[in-house]
């Protein structure tokens, strides 16, 4: 009887403990203009709306390589330079640890901001997505086909001015959330 109260016991305690076990999902980002802070703070808001994920949102210049390593996806958001993502973000994507693939099969996904319409937002997401797929990560896109890269905001042309409208924030919420649903999926045990 004491054998089978400690294997109780023991089960027990082992289910708990794993039930509690949250994932990390972890925002990183480059903003100059702080569009792309906001628009990283609606991504979370999406992360935050699923229960047992546990959130790091940070700048890229404090994002750590242990912070690459603990998270079970990593949303990477920049700004549109020129079709391109900041150089800024380049160099942080630049030293990721390659070796022995520490990143494969992490979940991946991004968000921009640009000044205009086709100013290069989807060069930008796909540049962004290609380099986590060399590191091995599973991409995941938007939420439909509006958002199939990822979400985007523009942020300074006709109808679209600061402050990064509604509109977008609700397609970084959906990213956000979507993103965290498939860490769940992935991980289950």
């Amino acid at each position: 009887m004491k054998i089978f109260l400690y294997i109780f016991t023991f089960l027990l305690l082992h289910c708990t403990i794993s039930a509690q076990t949250k994932h990390q999902v972890l925002i990183t980002y480059y903003s100059e203009t702080n569009n792309t802070k906001v628009l990283a703070e609606a991504v979370a808001k999406g992360v935050q709306a699923i229960e047992h994920i546990n959130l790091v949102i940070k700048t890229i210049d404090s994002t750590t390589e242990q912070d690459l390593i603990n998270a079970d996806a990593i949303i990477v958001g920049s700004p549109v330079y020129n079709a391109n993502p900041a150089p800024e973000v380049l160099a942080f994507i630049k030293k990721w640890p390659f070796k022995n693939q520490p990143l494969k099969n992490k979940i991946g996904a991004v968000f921009v901001t640009g000044g205009g319409i086709s100013s290069g937002e989807e060069l930008v997401q796909t540049s962004l997505l290609h380099s986590m797929m060399i590191f091995g990560m599973i991409v995941i896109g938007g939420n439909d086909w509006q958002s199939p890269f990822g979400a985007s905001a523009i942020t300074n042309e006709a109808n679209f001015k600061e402050p990064v409208q509604n509109h977008f924030l609700l397609k970084g919420e959906a990213l956000g959330k979507r993103v965290a649903e498939a860490v769940l999926r992935w991980n289950k045990h």
